[in-house]
């Protein structure tokens, strides 16, 4: 972490002129920086505590005119991850194995990369910058930097991580997460139902409820979802997810697997997990409503009938809650390589092939649609 921290203030310092027209060359992958670091200091780098290290700066320029795209202050966001209290570990590692790491103020998350999603984002970044460039309100995870620490010595270990904003960092507590695909197989928490809590990632056949837009809201929602599937599907990717954090505005929400007490449950919680909200702790982080960020909405409970084949939307019953939510399209970084191609045809033999996660990214976007404006739909009562 110190490593990281080193070398993210070095590459923050290193403030250049910004132009929204960037040159091809800014986004070669061979566009990289790599600065020393001994222990002693160096003409350009400081004394530290750390062991020798070389750090890799992946497209500086490109990654710098995204953060002033995305409105970034950079004294700000080198204070968020290299203050002395920056920087805290989730208690586990995702299931690809990377692991994620959140600063203190919880705008900013660290993941840890593989070197195959480094290769994946550093050939689909200019397609990326161009398409957060022309939609302001993209769903898309937001990144601000692609680095690398390699140790020297014999260990020699690189370590290859991705900043990018917390969606959840929210003026609201999150009682309720979802992370929907738009498959069925083997999309259900593992949770027996009284473990489940406001930090357990719920999937599509865990969904029981059906959020309702106003019209105006779920037509931008319905005219972006449609572009950002259409540019992942340009860039050949797969198995995203539309990650939705709920909170529930009523003092007390009873819902199928139990109640709880939305006053009480309030406050940051020792088993943090990716993409994290610490509670309504601060006024002044009040912020204003924009397309999947702190939208006031109306969701409706839905049942499943249990006797027949596994429904991905239930009946929707007659009641609301109203609600806040928070949503846009993670894990963008998986292509439709030869072992996903493999995996589709080993299962397809097996199971369903519409049922399953690793199919071609046109088949993914539109089932990944079709689910998502079942689970979204316009409120029909809107005045």
């Amino acid at each position: 972490m110190l490593n990281l921290q080193l070398g993210i203030r070095h590459a923050v310092g290193k403030q250049g002129p910004i132009t929204l027209d960037l040159k091809s060359s800014a986004f070669d992958p061979k566009e990289k920086v790599w600065t020393r670091f001994p222990p002693e200091g160096s003409k350009y780098t400081p004394p530290h505590s750390s062991c020798d290290f070389r750090w890799k700066d992946y497209c500086p320029q490109v990654f710098r005119t995204l953060r002033k795209l995305f409105k970034v202050d950079a004294a700000d966001y080198m204070l968020s991850l290299c203050g002395d209290q920056a920087l805290r570990e989730l208690s586990s590692p995702g299931k690809s194995g990377s692991f994620f790491y959140l600063t203190s103020n919880d705008q900013y998350m660290i993941k840890t990369m593989k070197k195959a999603e480094v290769k994946i984002f550093l050939k689909m970044l200019r397609a990326y910058y161009n398409h957060v460039r022309s939609f302001e309100n993209t769903l898309v995870t937001k990144f601000f930097g692609l680095h690398c620490v390699k140790l020297s010595g014999a260990n020699q270990k690189k370590v290859r991580f991705v900043i990018m904003g917390n969606l959840f960092c929210s003026d609201h507590f999150i009682h309720r997460r979802f992370d929907l695909k738009g498959s069925s197989l083997g999309r259900t928490t593992d949770k027996p139902q009284t473990e489940i809590d406001e930090y357990t990632i719920l999937k599509d056949l865990d969904l029981n409820f059906i959020f309702r837009l106003q019209k105006h809201w779920y037509q931008e929602f319905q005219r972006q979802v449609d572009k950002d599937c259409d540019f992942l599907e340009q860039e050949n990717i797969m198995d995203y997810s539309l990650l939705v954090g709920v909170h529930f505005r009523d003092k007390r929400v009873i819902m199928t697997e139990g109640s709880f007490d939305s006053d009480s449950s309030r406050g940051s919680s020792p088993h943090l997990s990716p993409h994290l909200s610490r509670g309504d702790t601060d006024p002044n982080r009040l912020s204003k409503i924009k397309l999947g960020s702190n939208m006031p909405t109306k969701a409706e409970l839905t049942i499943r009938k249990s006797d027949c084949e596994p429904q991905l939307i239930g009946e929707p019953t007659g009641e609301l809650y109203d609600v806040i939510l928070y949503f846009g399209i993670i894990d963008i970084l998986q292509d439709y390589d030869i072992s996903k191609k493999l995996e589709h045809a080993y299962k397809s033999f097996q199971y369903d092939p519409t049922s399953i996660s690793a199919v071609d990214p046109k088949q993914y976007s539109r089932r990944f649609k079709d689910f998502v404006y079942k689970a979204f739909q316009e409120d029909k009562v809107d005045i």
